[in-house]
């Protein structure tokens, strides 16, 4: 996610519009999620009282997927956190469940470095022309020369993606 300078104020009027004090326009919760997504920086205040909302509105903003069929959030998750409301552990749970957004990220992040982004593309346009090759050479089309040349290149590519996957599990 890019972030984008300066914090943005966004009021909550009585009539439930969301008004952005930066662009100076009324916002829908879908935009709001949008500037998530990009990184944005925001707090949501009560217009009337100047309280501080971000967390209910933040909330509604995941209700609002899960109720438009994105599920992300399994259902033995949500029993598990709602059963942690009141119990001795409450405190230590939005730390604990930070950190491990923080590490998936990480490991995403770690996953499309190691891996780059055309890897499974290419390697499926070379499996497309192998498979054509090998059709040729079914139906009696010549085999192209150098053919073994490519198989042994895509065992050396694979073996090097195990690697990478191994140093990634390590």
């Amino acid at each position: 996610m890019a972030k984008a300078a300066g914090k943005v104020t966004i009021k909550k009027y009585a009539n439930r519009r969301l008004y952005d004090t930066e662009s100076s326009t009324y916002i829908t919760l879908d935009r709001l999620a949008e500037m998530t997504r990009e990184g944005r920086e925001f707090e949501v205040v009560d217009a009337k009282t100047g309280e501080d909302i971000t967390r209910q509105v933040l909330t509604q903003i995941i209700v609002d997927e899960e109720s438009r069929g994105s599920t992300m959030l399994p259902v033995n998750f949500l029993k598990q956190l709602i059963g942690l409301y009141g119990n001795s552990m409450q405190g230590m749970v939005p730390q604990y469940l930070e950190a491990a957004m923080d590490a998936f990220e990480r490991n995403q992040t770690a996953v499309r470095d190691a891996f780059g982004g055309n890897v499974l593309a290419d390697m499926a346009k070379r499996n497309m022309a192998m498979f054509e090759d090998a059709s040729r050479g079914f139906t009696g089309g010549a085999k192209p020369a150098g053919d073994q040349t490519e198989v042994e290149q895509l065992r050396a590519e694979l073996a090097a993606l195990q690697a990478k996957v191994d140093k990634l599990a390590r």
